[in-house]
């Protein structure tokens, strides 16, 4: 089998920054990590290879910083990795970069599935697996809590609300991921070692042959018209003294004030 396995960089939680004017998060230069379920869908592509062979290639798009979630990706048994980067995708929403990653496989080609974890927790979209697969006019199976390969199929379940659905694909196909289908392993010094040596490619939207009018800002047809950080509202613990009739009419009172109760009704 090949398998291709994308993962997004993703900002540190602890180091997020916004460009005041565009309201796109900053990435360069900012601390990056794996998105924590595209380690869920390496894992799915990892225990797929060790059962029918073949390999699997993990791709991103982004800055060049972006090459360090590729490294993290080898260490865990990737056999080779793909750097989607150019300045004309920066800016992208997810139609431009499901386009860009759609030209990627297209460029990569001869593989039988397509991984992506659910969503990205930077984004919480979960639109970029389905919206490749569009382009790339290819069956998908979305949230996928367990997953298997039988006789040319990608097979499901999916949990959803108020039930689990068993569903099937015919390969190749694309598949999104939920963190419970396992449990991600950690990169052994081996595979650390290994992975020194292991095919880096860098491909840029010359080398992609992508129309870069469908690519970065140019191909996103959604803007953000502000972004800002929720005003922090200083926390204080208030005592009240008195009867328990007396601190209840107190406690009321105060959350009239602070808009919590907009009126009080005498019965």
């Amino acid at each position: 089998m090949k398998i291709l396995v994308f993962v997004k960089q993703v900002p540190d939680t602890d180091d997020v920054k916004l460009d005041p004017k565009t309201g796109n998060l900053q990435r360069e230069g900012v601390k990056s990590i794996l998105n924590p379920l595209d380690a869920n869908s390496i894992e799915c592509a990892l225990q797929l290879k060790e059962k029918f062979g073949g390999t699997v290639a993990a791709v991103t798009m982004g800055p060049p910083q972006a090459e360090d979630v590729l490294k993290k990706a080898l260490a865990l048994g990737c056999d080779e990795a793909y750097l989607l980067s150019d300045r004309a995708f920066g800016g992208a929403d997810t139609l431009a970069t499901s386009y860009t990653l759609a030209k990627a496989a297209e460029k990569i080609g001869d593989y039988d599935l397509l991984l992506f974890g659910k969503h990205a927790v930077d984004g919480d979209t979960a639109q970029t697996g389905p919206a490749t697969a569009a382009f790339l006019g290819l069956p998908q199976i979305t949230l996928a809590s367990s997953l298997s390969v039988e006789n040319g199929w990608v097979v499901c379940d999916r949990v959803l609300e108020n039930t689990v659905e068993h569903v099937r694909a015919k390969l190749p196909a694309v598949v999104t991921v939920c963190d419970g289908i396992n449990t991600p392993r950690y990169p052994t010094p081996k595979n650390i070692m290994k992975c020194l040596k292991k095919p880096r490619y860098v491909w840029n939207a010359a080398e992609l042959d992508a129309d870069v009018s469908m690519t970065g800002v140019k191909g996103s047809p959604s803007s953000t018209k502000k972004v800002f950080e929720p005003e922090k509202r200083a926390l204080s613990t208030v005592y009240f003294d008195g009867t328990a009739d007396e601190i209840a009419v107190k406690f009321v009172d105060m959350l009239e004030s602070e808009h919590v109760l907009l009126s009080l009704i005498h019965i």
